[in-house]
């Protein structure tokens, strides 16, 4: 890890793993809401086809690290996305940015210049699927050691 972890207070990491806890717990009532509605067996073939083409807007690289940017960083001009994603090309950047617009999780906003001025944020949509990946985020910074407890 290059970065030293983020030292939180006993209270607030207790805060946060319950906020974990507590998605987790609605993810289950969730799919017990959608597994009542079967009369027999769950439809596991649907099932499964369901939730990959739900992700499937998250599963090509770069699509989450947009969003997560924008997210956390606010709207952002091209080239301080690209500055603020180490790796990705302009190329990539631009076809992802494109993709995300057309999924409708950003936005492009472009005023008039001169100079032409174009920024991206996130949709309502893109908001609200932030939110959601907010705790799942959170656990695997827990998991990965980059949130911890203050070391007394």
């Amino acid at each position: 890890m290059a970065n030293r972890p983020m030292e939180v207070s006993e209270e607030d990491f207790r805060k946060v793993q319950d906020a974990i806890n507590d998605a987790k717990e609605c993810g289950s009532n969730i799919r017990g809401i959608f597994e009542g509605y079967y009369k027999d067996d769950i439809d596991i073939d649907w099932e499964v086809e369901a939730a990959v083409g739900a992700f499937s807007v998250f599963s090509s690289k770069w699509t989450i690290e947009i969003l997560a940017t924008l997210y956390v960083a606010g709207e952002r001009r091209f080239n301080e996305m690209r500055g603020l994603l180490m790796g990705i090309s302009s190329r990539t950047l631009s076809d992802k940015l494109t993709t995300c617009a057309e999924s409708g999780l950003i936005e492009r906003v472009v005023e008039e210049g001169p100079p032409i001025r174009v920024t991206y944020k996130l949709t309502d949509h893109g908001r609200e699927a932030g939110r959601l990946l907010g705790p799942l985020v959170a656990y695997m910074k827990v998991k990965q050691g980059r949130v911890v407890r203050y070391s007394i």
